[in-house]
């Protein structure tokens, strides 16, 4: 009987690893990414898990001919490795033989091996799965992966427990119409819009939580901005002072995840010419000041009084970054009327909330604020909303038997990377988006 020991044997040799083997022969494996014919050798690209890597077919010595292989042939190559300082590797990899393990069946339907996918929006999407094997199309979710890995870091550091809310609920966080109704059984459920009350239920047992998961909104919104379902950053934090410190906080998340992208995901930020926030501090404007100050430098009437408008958000982002040279803001003390049921009312005027929103490049990425935690203070504003109240028993439980003075906040990480890469719309850093009109691939 065979027993797994947990010994991975390693067959191909990585990019990273292939200045160890300067004068020797090596395997490296991936998929044939572009074939550019010369006279007597080609340059042949091959796509490994993060790189596109170049290797020289030569007649003298290749013993393979170059007709054996095409693009997205998945392969194995036998490699002389070749000292070469012009390479970004440092290295030339002479093909020497090659094992050829799959190739496609069909001509592929777009040009994915150029510098950027030239196409419309809806055929980078129709066509997904093969899109994103462009160099820089992957680059994206690389970078994306990267914010996670770093908010994940950084709560842990700060000794947060990480959760697993349902997705599967018996009423909406938010409320309104914007919710995915479900026959759940003969009994009315919902997709979850937001692990709110979780996050809150957890504070009591872990006092820090957070989690990276989806959430989903029937918002019929058709816009640049607008997701079905995306992945929310959340995280709910006990015993604070002030719904200040939930700022502070995700200021050093923040700070966090761009060092972590400079260490680590240099690759992508240099092949997609990101340009990275400077965050050394985020300055912080109550709301109607910031609707004033727009309506003031841009000669614009205020015509919301409870909310901005899209176009707001980017002229109050401008007005920030040249006056403080921020590329983020955070907008502070927004209306009762506008906030949730659960936000913690100003005690010096009830009219707003010790809430916020994180706004950057133009675009508002989080929202959070401090949570009501006694129990009478919330019933009475649930039924001052006509709100009933009997529906959130299970909610109101943490209330009723102690909660302390707790916070939190979601953010949207698609939104986030979008503006991080100066995008123009979501979809572009949404792996498989879905929004009004799609739900494939």
């Amino acid at each position: 009987m065979n027993r797994m020991t947990g010994m991975i044997e390693q067959r191909t040799i990585e990019p990273e690893q292939f200045s160890e083997y300067i004068g020797g022969t090596i395997k490296v494996h991936g998929s044939i990414y572009k074939i550019r014919k010369m006279s007597g050798f080609a340059f042949v690209l091959l796509r490994t898990k993060r790189e596109v890597i170049q290797c020289i077919y030569g007649e003298e010595f290749s013993k393979f001919s170059l007709n054996e292989i095409g693009e997205e042939y998945s392969v194995v190559i036998t490699a002389n490795v070749v000292k070469e300082e012009r390479s970004k590797t440092g290295v030339e990899l002479q093909m020497v033989d090659i094992e050829v393990l799959s190739k496609p069946v069909a001509e592929s339907p777009i040009v994915i091996n150029n510098k950027r996918v030239d196409t419309s929006i809806d055929n980078l999407l129709n066509y997904r799965p093969i899109t994103l094997r462009n160099e820089k199309e992957r680059a994206i979710f690389k970078i994306q992966e990267g914010l996670c890995q770093a908010f994940r870091e950084y709560l842990s550091n700060q000794k947060f427990t990480e959760v697993r809310t349902p997705k599967i609920v018996y009423a909406g966080a938010e409320g309104g119409a914007n919710i995915f109704q479900l026959n759940y059984f003969g009994k009315e459920a919902y997709l979850a819009q937001s692990p709110q009350f979780y996050k809150q239920m957890m504070v009591g047992v872990y006092e820090r939580v957070f989690e990276i998961a989806p959430v989903f909104r029937a918002e019929k919104h058709d816009t640049s901005r607008h997701l079905n379902e995306y992945t929310s950053v959340d995280f709910e934090m006990g015993y604070i002072q002030n719904f200040e410190d939930i700022m502070q906080m995700e200021t050093a998340m923040i700070q966090y995840a761009m060092e972590h992208l400079k260490e680590i995901y240099h690759y992508e930020l240099n092949l997609l010419k990101v340009k990275l926030p400077e965050v050394e501090g985020i300055p912080t404007i109550r709301f109607m000041e910031a609707k004033e100050l727009v309506a003031k430098e841009y000669k614009r009437e205020i015509k919301d009084y409870d909310d901005f408008e899209p176009e707001e958000e980017k002229l109050l982002c401008e007005v920030i970054k040249k006056k403080t040279g921020s590329e983020f803001v955070f907008v502070t003390h927004y209306p009762t009327r506008k906030r949730p049921f659960y936000a913690m009312e100003d005690t010096e005027d009830r009219e707003v909330t010790l809430s916020f929103d994180l706004l950057f490049r133009g675009l508002e990425i989080t929202t959070g604020g401090q949570r009501i935690h006694d129990y009478e203070m919330q019933v009475a504003k649930m039924k001052e909303r006509g709100m009933t109240v009997e529906l959130f028993e299970s909610y109101l439980m943490m209330h009723k038997y102690g909660m302390p003075p707790h916070g939190g906040l979601g953010m949207g990480l698609e939104r986030f990377t979008s503006r991080l890469l100066e995008q123009e719309n979501v979809r572009l850093a949404t792996l498989f988006p879905r929004d009004v009109n799609r739900v494939t691939p």
